[in-house]
């Protein structure tokens, strides 16, 4: 029953609602009359609205019955002309996710027995096929999957599929569509299928790591796959693929570790990697032809294929992925997982959108896709369907790949529910699972009080914010290139950089501040995002000399990882990263985006410096406190002249001072009586005293951080 000639239109809008809109071209738009049919029997609509709007007339009309999602029903007027009773609104409705949610753990492809297993929800699907075709065979078969419970279609075969490529045709308001498995886990080349694969080949034991007791404890250092190790004299054999991320014992012209090795001397703890499922924008089969960082994504819980040695062997980046992964935790580090659950490359071809349309998307008042990520879709994490989607996508990845933690992108753009159900299904598989986010607040449809934004910290007080706040008074703002922040010696910014230094808790003034604990916070001044530190200190100070800016960089990376929080590093931060300008070196080249291991070695003095001091945070407590009252109890503010910033903290039986020279002079300050053992000063950073000072008054170093511990 299909309506090749349309009179008009009507749409299913909610469970008993129906909209019907005539061309006024079509008997002037008018009828008395209209009624619902699926060839065997014919209920009468109430009309009880009607109006013009524009060229047509849209009548409101009411259901005495309950519609059947599992038919196909026409609508026929008074003048006898009819049209297929489409799916609208409904499915963006309360009472259509309370209808449809399904609570099940096998959507997707399992195995029961000898059975193999397929399940999709298709709610508003009238007819769904299995589309099944051996890896070398250009035959498809076509299975029919039959309706069960809560909208989900399935079918079990009784024979060995393993390698199969499969797809899911779908029929919805009488159009045929063709889908890859929302929940496929491995996919063909840039994922234009699914393929069946035994994950229990690719099995690898969980690690016993050493504990991170909380959040504060972490020291996270971000980087791309391909970035990692791309470049010529990175000393890696598997150049900018899984495989060469995880080599061990790689090493650069100057003789010294590069890759994993490196970041274990340096003393973080948490790797993040920038996206590794499934992404557009790289032909799998040419990757060395295009870049990019990976925010297109395609299919949520398969690996991205050119970071494999071969694309075409679905099984070849599952395994290669685990092995990086392994490999980071045979060192003792953990990995951060960056998942883009906000929005999809293109709404119109995602899975999402051809198996259930209109439902995965956020919509706004007039009925078009919201636009809040800045790339034509938002994902509709409200929707309980999609909320599952997500939970169960973090699920896998923990327990398949033994993921350490999660970075949000766009966080606030997906809803306070939705990422404390992440929480919890991160903390049953360990506590120390890190979850870090952008909490921007973006112009998506959902209330204000439900985003997943810094301003609602305290409904998801166990996830962190990248703080914007430190970043932009502590550097200059981000969005600004020539705007300098406090460490470039700006005073403006004292106050708002005594405040982020403190854990951004509201320490330094009456009232709250933008977090209620400090494991909330997320301290970094420089990212994948725009320009790195560097290339905005050749922009803000292009008459002065590198020997300034160096000194400048330094304080705001000493800054990151002495503050209260939780520290955040861009990969080569330490040796002064440059990406020759570009802000935005999203799909830029290799050139621009690789980590240029030949600065490691130019700026070795640098390094050894951000070396000392992530070895004096993880000695010192004093600088990773747990909670926003031991901050409060345990630290002073010295009365130094503005903008020097100066701390007394008093705790474990240590003495500690931490003081902030910003300006260009030497500045002679008063400290409590004592001998005074430097830790840190303008050129050294260790946990074994450089120097030590007796007196009460010191003189630090033009543009420097100070650590002084009492004797």
């Amino acid at each position: 029953m299909i309506a090749t000639d349309r009179n008009f239109f009507a749409y299913l809008d909610e469970m008993k609602i129906i909209t019907i809109l005539l061309p006024l071209s079509y008997h002037h738009g008018l009828s008395s009359s209209f009624s619902m049919t699926n060839d065997f029997q014919e209920h009468p609509l109430k009309i009880i609205e009607k109006r013009q709007i524009d060229n047509k007339m849209k009548y409101i009309c009411e259901l005495s019955k309950d519609y059947s999602f599992e038919k196909q029903y026409m609508i026929i007027d008074e003048h006898g002309g009819k049209t297929d009773l489409q799916i609208g609104a409904v499915i963006r409705t309360d009472a259509f996710d309370e209808k449809f949610y399904y609570d099940g753990n096998d959507l997707g492809v399992t195995f029961q027995a000898d059975l193999t297993w397929f399940k999709l929800w298709a709610p508003t699907a009238t007819q769904v096929k299995l589309k099944l075709r051996p890896s070398n065979s250009s035959f498809s078969e076509i299975v029919k999957m039959k309706r069960e419970d809560c909208g989900v279609w399935s079918v079990a075969l009784n024979r060995d599929l393993e390698l199969y490529q499969y797809s899911f045709l779908i029929l919805v308001n009488q159009e045929w569509r063709e889908a890859v498995d929302p929940y496929a886990k491995a996919v063909t080349v840039n994922g234009e299928l699914g393929v069946i694969v035994r994950l229990e080949k690719t099995q690898r034991p969980r690690p016993n790591l050493p504990a991170i007791e909380n959040a504060v404890d972490a020291i996270i250092y971000e980087s791309h796959i391909r970035d990692f190790t791309i470049h010529p004299n990175s000393g890696v054999m598997n150049k900018g693929l899984y495989l060469g991320a995880g080599e061990h014992h790689s090493k650069g012209m100057d003789g010294e570790p590069t890759g994993l090795a490196y970041l274990k001397d340096l003393g973080v703890t948490h790797i993040e990697f920038l996206p590794f499922h499934d992404f557009a924008g790289i032909d799998e089969l040419q990757r060395n032809h295009d870049y990019n960082w990976g925010y297109n994504p395609l299919h949520f819980n398969a690996p991205e294929g050119s970071y494999s040695t071969n694309p075409a062997d679905p099984y070849s980046r599952i395994h290669e992925l685990k092995k990086l992964i392994d490999q980071v935790h045979s060192l003792g580090l953990r990995v951060i997982m960056d998942v883009v659950y906000n929005h999809v490359y293109v709404r119109e071809t995602s899975s999402f959108e051809k198996v259930v349309p209109g439902y995965y998307f956020r919509h706004n008042e007039i009925g078009l896709p919201s636009n809040g990520t800045g790339v034509g879709n938002d994902i509709a994490s409200e929707r309980k369907m999609v909320r599952k989607f997500i939970v169960d996508s973090i699920q896998y990845w923990l327990e398949e790949y033994h993921i350490d933690g999660f970075r949000f992108d766009l966080m606030g753009i997906l809803d306070v529910e939705t990422m404390e159900e992440v929480r919890k299904v991160c903390d049953r598989q360990s506590k120390q699972t890190i979850i870090i986010g952008e909490g921007w607040s973006l112009n998506t449809p959902l209330p204000v009080e439900k985003k997943a934004t810094i301003a609602n910290q305290a409904k998801m007080p166990q996830i962190a914010q990248f703080n914007d706040k430190f970043r932009d008074s502590i550097k200059g703002n981000t969005f600004n290139l020539f705007d300098k922040g406090f460490a470039l010696g700006n005073e403006h910014y004292k106050e708002a950089a005594n405040e982020v230094i403190t854990g951004s808790i509201g320490f330094t003034k009456q009232g709250s501040g933008a977090f209620n604990e400090p494991f909330q916070s997320v301290n970094y001044v420089e990212c994948h995002d725009n320009h790195t530190m560097w290339d905005k200190l050749l922009a803000c100070l292009p008459d002065n000399d590198d020997s300034l800016r160096m000194k400048y960089h330094r304080l705001a990376t000493g800054i990151v990882l002495l503050s209260q929080g939780i520290p955040f590093l861009h990969s080569g931060q330490e040796f002064f990263r440059t990406k020759k300008g570009d802000g935005n070196s999203y799909r830029s080249s290799d050139e621009i985006n690789q980590l240029d291991w030949e600065r490691k070695s130019i700026y070795k003095d640098n390094v050894k410096y951000i070396k000392g001091l992530i070895q004096v945070r993880k000695e010192f407590s004093c600088f990773r406190m747990r909670t926003s009252a031991e901050i409060c109890a345990h630290t002073r503010q010295l009365p130094l002249a503005s903008p020097l910033l100066g701390y007394w903290f008093k705790r474990d039986d240590n003495e500690i001072i931490f003081l902030i020279n910003p300006t260009l002079k030497k500045q002679a300050i008063t400290v409590p009586e004592g001998d005074w053992a430097v830790l840190v000063d303008h050129d050294y950073a260790g946990i074994t005293g450089k120097r030590v000072l007796q007196g009460n008054e010191i003189c630090i170093q033009p543009v420097s951080i100070n650590v002084l511990l009492k004797k």
